[in-house]
Order: structure tokens, then C-alpha cells, then sequence
């Protein structure tokens, strides 16, 4: 499955990437979902939330949210939705502290950290006696995803998975997040983590010794707080282990990502070559699209989300 050039066709009033990425967190009405909690109680005395599809009783299908996401991210909502009026049945996983609540550690998460993504996956299959069919992942999540499924990890109860907007290097996600209109996506990312990291600390002794109102950028988060909290020596330690790009020849399940050469949050060369892919990727890159956009339609009062129709289509056909 090679690298190909994607049919999406963006919206003619949404021509632009930053359009694009916008468009839904302030214009798309969420659905209403009836979602099932539940708080999955780590091995090393942390937790997770998830959240289940209360309809549905078709295959599983796992969601991963981007950076600072969670169940309420029009991404996340809508992809519940369609899943779930599909007939899937769909569980949501929350970050370390993205569901609401700080969690209990003073570790957090991050684009590498595919051990709780592992716990989760073993948790569906043991306690709900359910293996997980698909795992879909937004940005951060999808980085994740790749990494966990280039890994050697137990990937034997899953079928097919799709990654959206993924930053395939995240060295290059964060020099672009400092250049021009990005910026803007970058200060309100690092303001939601520098004020999650206030929050936790106030409950439990930090163990690290920095004033978090003056890293404001990714580069100076990640290496003063994700770096150290996370057992990496520095940011570019963190960022060469972490970063999805150099898993994707060893991933052997059929797996779907979705780019847009107008990603906002990466350069237009970030994308992998065909090179850069084992047999079992396709990689559908757009002209247009921006940042886990992907809006089409004819009207303005009538958009379209493509993403979440290619998806239908792509686990559609590996459902049997």
C-alpha cells in the first residue's frame, strides 16, 4: 500500500490550512452522545478514563485523542457518532489527565508513551472480553498509535488502524509550531499544559525545579518538564525516541494514515516517502486539509467531515 495522493477535496470557503483546522472547533455543533464511564486503575497506581458508546454492539473500536483532547474534541465527538451509528461498538481513552481530573503521578503523558496505550488494549480484552477491531489516533494520538504498532508489541487482537495529522517528527512539529500564524496554535497548546501543570502541583510536590510561566514554547516544555518527568535526557533525546516516522517500516497490520500537505502544525515535507513505509501502510496525503480538518461540503450551512466518511470506508473494508 503505497504512498498516494488522497481524493479529498476541500470546501471552496475553506480553501485555507488554518480554515480548515479552525473551522470545527468553533462552527460544528457536537452530537449528543450517551457515554458509558469507566476509570481503568493502572499498574503503577495511576489511572485512566475511558468512555464507551452506550449503543452499539458491533467491533470495538478504540480512539485516541490528540494533545490536551479528550471525549469533547469535535474530532472525538464526531468520530463517536459515526462509529457508533454504524453500529460499532467505541471506547475512548483519556490521556493521563485529560479527562477532567489531574491524574495522581507526577508523570503525565506523552507522543511516546505507548505502555498505557498496551494496558488499555489488554483491559478491553480480559475484562471486557472483547478484542479491539480498530484503533483510530488524532495528532498526538496517532503518534502513539504508529509507535506502538511498529513496536513489538502484542498486537494479535487488532485488525486495522487509522492516524490522522500525526507528526511524524516531532523535532520538526515543534520548529514549525514557532513560525508565523502557528505560533497561535502553539501559545494556546503550551498555556493548557503550563496551567494542567499548575493544577497537579498544587495537590502533590513537584519534583522538578522550573518556572513554568516561562516555557512557552513546545521546545522549552518538552525539555524542562516532558523531558525529565518521563526519563528523557533532554528534548532532543525525547524527540528522536518518540517520534513515529522511523516505526512505520516494521508495522505489519493494514494500517490507513490521512495527511494534508497543509498542515499548519508541520512542514510540507514532514510526510514520509514511499521509502519510509512497510507493505502494509497507505499513506493518503492531500494538497489541502490542514490540521485533523478535512472539511468539505458545498454550503457553508452544510459541511462535510471527509474524515470521518474515509474512515467508515477504510474499516469497512477490513470488517471481516
Amino acid at each position: 500500500m503505497p504512498r498516494v495522493k488522497s481524493d479529498f477535496k476541500p470546501a471552496w470557503w475553506l480553501r485555507g490550512p488554518n480554515q480548515q483546522t479552525m473551522w470545527s472547533v468553533f462552527f460544528r455543533k457536537p452530537a449528543s452522545l450517551d457515554l458509558i464511564p469507566e476509570r481503568l486503575e493502572l499498574d503503577d497506581g495511576d489511572f485512566l478514563d475511558l468512555v464507551w458508546t452506550g449503543s452499539g454492539t458491533g467491533k470495538t473500536v478504540l480512539i485516541l485523542h490528540g494533545l490536551e483532547g479528550n471525549k469533547d474534541s469535535p474530532y472525538a465527538n464526531g468520530m463517536l457518532k459515526a462509529l457508533s451509528d454504524s453500529g460499532y461498538h467505541c471506547c475512548l481513552m483519556h490521556f493521563r489527565g485529560c479527562s477532567g481530573e489531574p491524574n495522581r503521578l507526577p508523570r503525565s503523558y506523552h507522543s511516546g508513551e505507548t505502555g498505557d496505550l498496551q494496558q488499555v488494549i489488554n483491559h478491553i480484552n480480559v475484562h471486557h472480553q472483547k478484542e479491539v477491531f480498530a484503533a483510530i489516533g488524532y495528532s498526538l494520538g496517532g503518534n502513539v498509535l504508529l509507535k506502538w504498532l511498529g513496536e513489538k508489541r502484542d498486537h494479535a487482537a487488532l485488525n486495522t488502524a487509522v492516524a490522522v495529522s500525526v507528526p511524524f517528527s516531532l523535532d520538526d512539529a515543534a520548529r514549525r509550531m514557532g513560525k508565523g500564524f502557528s505560533r497561535v496554535y502553539e501559545k494556546h497548546l503550551v498555556s493548557k499544559l503550563q496551567e494542567k501543570y499548575r493544577q497537579k502541583f498544587v495537590k502533590i510536590a513537584s519534583p522538578l525545579n522550573v518556572d513554568i510561566d516561562q516555557l512557552n514554547s513546545f521546545y522549552l516544555f518538552d525539555d524542562q518538564v516532558t523531558a525529565p518527568l518521563h526519563g528523557f535526557h533532554g528534548v532532543d533525546d525525547y524527540y528522536a525516541r518518540s517520534s513515529c516516522g522511523q516505526f512505520l517500516k516494521q508495522i505489519t497490520k493494514p494500517t490507513l494514515i490521512l495527511h494534508a500537505s497543509d498542515d499548519p502544525f508541520m512542514w510540507p515535507d514532514t510526510a514520509p516517502l514511499e521509502s519510509d513505509l512497510s507493505p502494509t501502510v497507505r499513506l493518503e496525503v492531500s494538497e489541502k486539509g490542514g490540521h485533523v480538518g478535512f472539511v468539505s461540503g458545498t454550503w457553508p450551512w452544510k459541511p462535510e467531515y471527509w474524515l470521518e466518511k474515509r474512515i467508515l470506508l477504510w474499516l469497512a473494508s477490513h470488517y471481516s
